[in-house]
């Protein structure tokens, strides 16, 4: 056959299309290179050729393949009877490795070519679209890259052509909409691009169509609806956009319509039930949808999964799932389904119809009330039931426990009170146990150590009390362990720590006492271990070096005391590891420079004394907290150690004992001398001041006493004025020390209230991110007035504010590293003041003008005018010991203060979340910029990801292109990285709603772990 040469005559344009075609059609059907006429012996050398460049048949299949029987008989080869030319190729599942040959497309009888699950590589041969007969093409599980052949379209006769999970890449070809005959198109698990075509409307007899998890975008073409045959249109995990076409919803054969986590918008037609009413799978979670979600939808008895998730539905939840017999899959989970009312569970009753139910996830929802005591009626079939994060309230029913298949429960994240029924330990299948996040109170019911087949069980932040069930060492199959955020006492089980499966443990912020076992070595697996803020003491065992998987150990906050042990080098993949606020006492381990570089290591507050290591992680000064340890010296010069004395260890020791008994000396003598101060202004005194129980426990100094220091209040030592007051740079001549002196002015309403407030929240902390209160002074002026001043160290540094927003000419400004760091020391005051205080203290006033920076710039959060005590019985934290009205400032305030709530944590979050926003956007709270619902928050939100760099302060987006030898482009990439993830936890902790706020804790955690990642990578 020779191709057609094209004529000189006219011709219209239809016999030019037909021309073009049947050349190509006549160049596909050449033979490849060397291949013979076609017969049957052409076959055998295409099935040879084939073998050839196959490099892997781990179970020696094509061994047969050889002269010893004829090619028919091969292994995976079918011949027609007639002719003996190959039909059919099927090797499916034999681990065949190497390339496709392109010989494959000279068996031009061949109707089926099966080769799928096993790991060919390279192109798909386009010499495949010469093979006319092809009905079956399947390549599925393969590592095939490159283009779809557009030559597939000339294959007619093809019915079935699966090309799931490979690498291919470019576009669907439109070419397809001319296969007729193709009933089954599967592309999915690739990395295609592009649109769905409009062609592949003309597919009239296409049954199933299949593109998921690609990168495909743009719109659904409305010319999908002329498939009249289709029952399954799957789309999801890709980045469509737009509405769903009307025409979709006219395709009456429609059985599985699937397009989750996609960017469709619109709403769902009231209709969907009569117009798609034979569909059995509708998943169309993670999107954008909106409205209400139809009541006919589920009118369509044959449903079996329905997955709405993640979407913006608002309303009632439906009330007529008894119509479906068939349902197994519910998901409703995060939208705004509810209205926070006892009537929302009124589709529960229809839901008890549904016998078939495996999953329900109604998780992130605005559902409230109590939880039905019908909840334990649901199907026996149940094994998932997500509930967490709505406004659940209430106790938890007993009869929650007659869903007897449950695999999961997730109550987390609700207002849920009262006990944990000890009949929870009839859960005899249940592998996921989460209440974290609620008000649950009571002891840990020892049933629990029923539950042997546990992987997680999650009971942080509620009010658990008593000690820890040893029984809990049952549960052998433990992966993730959380009792933090209680109020455990007792020690711990050493059944505990015998659960050798523990991946993740966190039993901090309790009051668990004694020793830390040796026993804690048995945890091999355990990834992430937090006992921090605990009353554990004695020495940390060497066994903690045998938890070789470690990479992330909080022990502070305890009353461990002893050495390092050196054991702690043998953890080669920590990557934080705080042992800060304890008693420990001699020498850093030279073991441990052969820390990971990436390693940041937290030692302050402890009693460490001699020399600082320098390999290693020491190299870094950054990846290290050495603060608060007297009697170290040495390391590297950035840490400002005193040098090492030199000598032999007497001398040395000889040395310190020397440097001890001088500070013990300058202690007392500074005390004796401060007493015989008091005493003798007390009698100087000319008018007896008035005192007031409220500051007890502060040393009071005169008023003739603050205007020598201030130089009589001079406006030249004025460095700030307040809500309330004025502060003053001041000298006491008798030490020479420089202090700030803050001056209420009395006149202003409230300000009595503020002095009395900071006095008693001053008196009663003591913390390193805190500024410290020195004296105060609550007397009369010469004019017979009252006049009340605090006096308090003094911030070299000033303001946060002055240096996020400099004045015009000012120089000064922090960089990305500086700011974290002072995000932390804010984060871990305000962590102090909720949870460690003798009574817990909420601020009330957190923003940048009221953090402080020393002259390291470590951070102080100051101002306590508006400061409340939070009772701490087990009341809610509403009583206060402070009536002062105001909370916060404008821009920093909680909304729910806005509206007369109480003075709470949360809102201290909220402040802190604000606070965070501005360091790193360099935007105040109070810009004209934002107004009515357009603030801060949103300001952020509405930009990220896409648009970091437009909301960040220009100064960080600057920072790195200083960086030399080419690597300027991966700081700021890195710079750029932790950033988003600082203005995250910003936006999670100013959430409109305090329940959806993350806790201060967990922001201080959050914090400290971006900062590691930015030390570390």
């Amino acid at each position: 056959m020779k191709p057609l040469k094209p004529t000189s005559l006219p011709m219209c344009h239809v016999y030019h299309q037909i021309l073009l075609m049947f050349s190509l059609s006549f160049l596909l059907l050449q033979p490849s290179p060397g291949a013979r006429a076609q017969t049957n012996e052409t076959d055998k050398t295409a099935l040879l050729q084939f073998k050839e460049s196959i490099t892997k048949d781990p179970h020696e299949i094509l061994a047969s393949w050889d002269d010893s029987t004829h090619f028919c008989n091969w292994v995976g080869v079918t011949c027609g009877r007639k002719h003996q030319r190959v039909t059919a190729l099927e090797l499916n599942g034999y681990g065949f490795g190497g390339l496709i040959s392109p010989y494959i497309g000279n068996l031009s009888f061949i109707k089926s070519i099966m080769l799928s699950n096993n790991s060919f590589s390279g192109h798909i041969p386009p010499e495949v679209g010469r093979l006319f007969r092809l009905q079956q093409f399947s390549l599925w599980n393969n590592t095939l890259s490159g283009k779809v052949p557009i030559s597939l379209a000339n294959c007619s006769q093809l019915r079935i052509l699966d090309l799931t999970t490979n690498h291919l890449t470019g576009s669907i070809p439109t070419e397809f909409g001319s296969l007729m005959k193709l009933e089954e198109l599967y592309l999915g698990n690739n990395i295609l691009t592009g649109g769905l075509p409009p062609t592949l409307g003309n597919i009239s007899s296409l049954l199933i169509f299949s593109s998921a998890e690609n990168a495909l975008e743009g719109v659904i073409p409305h010319e999908i609806g002329h498939l009249k045959m289709l029952s399954m249109f799957e789309i999801g995990l890709n980045n469509l956009s737009g509405t769903f076409p009307s025409s979709l919803y006219n395709i009456s054969s429609m059985t599985i319509l699937s397009a989750t986590q996609n960017q469709l918008g619109g709403t769902l037609p009231d209709n969907i039930g009569t117009a798609i009413w034979n569909l059995q799978v509708l998943e169309l979670g993670s999107n954008q949808l909106f409205g209400t979600v139809p009541a006919s939808l589920f009118n369509i008895s044959g449903l079996q999964t329905v997955d709405l998730g993640d979407n913006n539905f608002v309303g009632s939840i439906p009330t007529n799932f008894g119509n479906l017999p068939q349902l197994s899959f519910l998901g409703l989970r995060y939208n705004n389904l509810g209205y926070n009312s006892w009537k929302d569970w009124d589709f529960l009753n229809s839901l008890i119809n549904c016998s078939k139910l495996e999953l329900f996830d109604l998780s992130g929802n605005n559902v409230g009330g109590i939880l039905p005591i019908a909840i334990g009626n649901l199907s026996n079939q149940l094994s998932y039931l997500y509930l967490q994060s709505n406004k659940i309230h209430g106790s938890i029913p007993a009869e929650i426990t007659s869903l007897q298949n449950l695999l999961l429960l997730n109550l987390q994240s609700n207002s849920l009170t009262g006990t944990i029924p000890t009949s929870f330990g009839q859960f005899q299948k249940i592998q996921d146990l989460k209440l974290s996040h609620n008000k649950i109170s009571g002891h840990i019911p020892s049933t629990i150590g029923n539950l042997t087949r546990l992987i997680n069980l999650l009971l942080d932040e509620n009010r658990l009390e008593g000690t820890i069930p040893a029984v809990i060492g049952n549960c052998q199959n433990l992966q993730e362990l959380l009792i933090s955020d209680n109020n455990l006492i007792g020690t711990i089980p050493q059944q505990i720590f015998q659960i050798s499966s523990l991946i993740w443990l966190s039993l901090s912020h309790n009051s668990l006492v004694g020793r830390l076992l040796e026993e804690i070595g048995n945890l091999k697996n355990v990834n992430y271990l937090d006992l921090s803020e605990n009353v554990l003491f004695g020495d940390i065992p060497t066994a903690i070096g045998d938890c070789l998987s470690l990479e992330y150990l909080f022990l502070q906050g305890n009353f461990f005391q002893g050495g390092l042990p050196a054991s702690l080098a043998s953890l080669r993949g920590i990557r934080i590891l705080d042992l800060s606020r304890n008693n420990l006492s001699g020498e850093i381990p030279k073991d441990l420079q052969i820390l990971s570089d990436s390693s940041y290591l937290n030692f302050s507050f402890n009693k460490l004394q001699g020399e600082v290591p320098t390999g290693g992680v020491f190299k870094n000064a950054s990846a290290i907290s050495l603060t608060g340890n007297g009697f170290l010296c040495g390391g590297v010069p950035e840490l400002h150690l005193p040098l090492c004395p030199t000598g032999d260890s007497k001398r040395v020791k000889k040395h310190v004992l020397k440097l001890r008994i001088l500070v013990i000396c300058l202690v007392l003598f500074f005390f004796l001398l401060a007493a015989s101060f008091t005493m003798f202004w007390i009698r100087k005194s000319k008018r007896k001041t008035s005192t007031f129980s409220t500051i007890e426990g502060l040393l009071q100094v005169s008023y003739r006493m603050i205007l020598e220091a201030t130089g009589g209040l001079s406006p030249n030592n004025l460095i700030g004025v307040g809500s309330f007051g004025s502060v003053y740079k001041g000298t006491f001549d008798s030490e020479e020390r420089v202090v700030a002196v803050k001056v209420l002015n009395l006149q202003q309403e409230g300000a009595t209230k503020s002095f009395l407030a900071e006095c008693n929240a001053l008196k009663r902390i003591k913390h390193r991110n805190l500024v410290k209160v020195l004296t105060c002074c609550s007397s009369i002026d010469y004019n017979g007035d009252d006049f009340k001043a605090l006096v308090f160290e003094f911030m070299v540094n000033g303001s946060l504010e002055k240096w996020i927003h400099p004045e015009q000419g000012e120089n000064q400004s922090l960089n990305f590293l500086q700011r974290l760091n002072v995000s932390i020391d804010a984060a871990s005051a305000l962590q102090y003041l909720h949870y460690e205080c003798e009574q817990s203290i909420v601020h009330c006033d957190l923003k940048s003008s009221n953090v402080l920076l020393d002259s390291d710039l470590v951070a102080h959060v100051s101002d306590f005018g508006l400061a409340r005590l939070l009772w701490t019985s087990n009341q809610d934290s509403q009583g206060q010991s402070s009536t002062i009205g105001l909370k916060g400032s404008v821009g920093y305030a909680a909304p729910e203060y806005g509206i007369g709530g109480e003075a709470s944590k949360e809102g201290d979050v909220y402040s802190f979340g604000i606070l965070l926003l501005e360091m790193f956007t360099g935007k105040r709270p109070t810009e004209e910029m934002f107004m009515d619902d357009f603030h801060l928050h949103s300001y952020v939100k509405l930009a990220l990801p896409e648009k970091l760099l437009q909301v960040i302060d220009p100064i960080l987006a600057q920072e790195g292109t200083e960086v030399q030898n080419g690597e300027a482009s991966s700081y700021q990439t890195k710079i750029k990285k932790c950033i988003l993830s600082v203005l995250e936890v910003g936006l999670t902790c100013s959430k409109e709603s305090p329940e959806e706020r993350m806790k201060i804790g967990d922001a201080t955690l959050q914090l400290q772990m971006i900062k590691s990642a930015f030390l570390l990578e």
